[in-house]
């Protein structure tokens, strides 16, 4: 068995694994809201420890012995992925549907046909029915939606809106300056953020175990303002780079593996002496 080789093949996995991952933040650099992801690379001998208190045969006898590979325990690979939450730069616009979340683990939640999902994407807009919704077309959920099953809408005569950092929404009386209270924005903070899992289309599926409590004062919305992926592209580009080179570096000791040792071992080690 050519332990060189199986070790080199991993080692390329892996990083055809981290390709894949920064190749998926580098696409979403420009997206509203965007966490980025993380992979961490470890060893068979990190994944042992953690588990070998748990083998069927003890590990310090001969039988469990062989759940320990000690030609490959270096062998690197991945060990654990997770969305790294922290807050993107917020950007400007004025306009009246864009909203941000600056603290981070604060969502807003929508009404998808999959059931209520989790967006930090406050990019929202109105349909034709005067409903607030995602660029998807998801309806954005208010705080009362247990109780009322209703979602936020507006009417044509509504021509000033305003929403406070609680998200409390207000429009005009028509025809006049006056404000009156229209439903608030369903703001939460999930128990367990790395529970989250991510759907497609900047979604995030909750815990089902999370009751979703709506905050009464999240103190962190702003109006007119998108929050940025918060994808470092420069730092992603270098770990691209990196990532080939090592993928380049594995290739080559995978050939040195299979060409020039197996060449060496049919015209050194096969040589019949007479």
């Amino acid at each position: 068995m050519q332990t060189g080789y199986y070790a080199a093949t991993a080692g390329m996995v892996a990083e055809f694994n981290r390709i894949d991952t920064i190749a998926s933040n580098l696409a979403n650099a420009n997206t509203a809201g965007f966490k980025q992801d993380q992979l961490i690379t470890g060893d068979f001998v990190r994944l042992f420890k953690e588990k070998q208190n748990i083998l069927p045969i003890p590990n310090q006898t001969e039988e469990g012995a062989q759940y320990f590979n000690r030609s490959l325990s270096r062998v690197p690979q991945i060990t654990d992925a997770y969305t790294d939450f922290s807050l993107g730069s917020m950007q400007k616009t004025e306009n009246t549907f864009d909203l941000a979340l600056s603290k981070e683990g604060q969502f807003f939640a929508v009404k998808t046909p999959q059931g209520i999902r989790l967006t930090r994407d406050g990019t929202f807009t109105t349909n034709d029915a005067g409903k607030l919704v995602t660029k998807q077309g998801y309806e954005v959920l208010p705080a009362d939606y247990a109780q009322s099953k209703t979602t936020i809408s507006f009417n044509p005569q509504d021509s000033v809106i305003t929403i406070d950092k609680n998200g409390q929404i207000s429009t005009n009386v028509p025809g006049s300056t006056q404000m009156v209270a229209n439903k608030k924005l369903m703001i939460l903070e999930p128990q367990n953020i790395r529970m989250l899992k991510k759907e497609g289309e900047n979604l995030y599926i909750p815990e089902s175990a999370d009751p979703l409590k709506p905050l009464n004062e999240s103190g962190s919305l702003m109006q007119g303002f998108t929050e940025k992926s918060n994808v470092n592209a420069v730092n992603q580009m270098i770990s691209l780079v990196e990532a080939n080179r090592l993928v380049g570096m594995y290739q080559k000791a995978m050939d040195t593996q299979m060409n020039d040792m197996n060449k060496d071992a049919i015209e050194k080690l096969a040589v019949t002496r007479r």
